[in-house]
């Protein structure tokens, strides 16, 4: 299997762009793998060839999480949006009985 999913976060070394791939074994030293990752810098690792997890630096992270965050609510908003020009509104009173209060 060619792993492509990595194509887009490269790693610089030696003045090439390469991809910091490395097998599940390599964990066994896990301290140089650990300081090969920075922000931007992943460390990949496969199985048998195939792509099984990744280190990423905690800042990118973080980062990536709010990304992921604010994709989700722009989709639910961008549904509302379609929604609300397909199916209307209810006024506020007829919210309240449907709610019970």
């Amino acid at each position: 299997m060619i792993l492509t999913w990595y194509a887009i976060h490269i790693a610089r070394k030696e003045g090439e762009l390469m991809p910091s791939i490395k097998p599940v074994s390599a964990l066994k030293n896990y301290t140089s793998i650990v300081n090969e990752v920075s922000y931007g810098n992943r460390v990949y690792f496969t199985k048998n060839g195939h792509g099984t997890c990744a280190l990423v630096d905690m800042a990118e992270l973080d980062e990536l999480d709010k990304q992921k965050a604010l994709l989700q609510l722009m989709t639910k908003l961008a549904e509302a949006k379609v929604s609300v020009r397909e199916e209307g509104t209810i006024s506020a009173d007829d919210l309240e009985k449907e709610l019970g209060l």
